[in-house]
């Protein structure tokens, strides 16, 4: 990855579609924009919710990490 700007937890959790109009979530300490998916509206996927870390919950998807390909990085996930 590229130099990306690192961001908290806290500062991903404001892009949840609802408190800021953003709607970021992390995979692997990549952070994704994934505002403008149709699946993401308004923060929510399926029982999933956007300004998360979303590397747990990857074993529970029907889909595999290939979907994040998809979206833009836009920054690191500082732990």
């Amino acid at each position: 990855m590229p130099d990306l700007p690192a961001y908290t937890r806290s500062q991903l959790a404001l892009r949840n579609g609802q408190d800021k109009p953003e709607v970021w979530v992390a995979f692997n300490g990549i952070i994704y924009d994934v505002t403008e998916s149709r699946l993401w509206r308004n923060g929510k996927h399926y029982e999933h919710w956007a300004g998360q870390d979303l590397t747990e919950e990857l074993a529970d998807a029907p889909h595999t990490s290939e979907v994040f390909t998809r979206f833009t990085a836009i920054g690191k996930l500082l732990y």
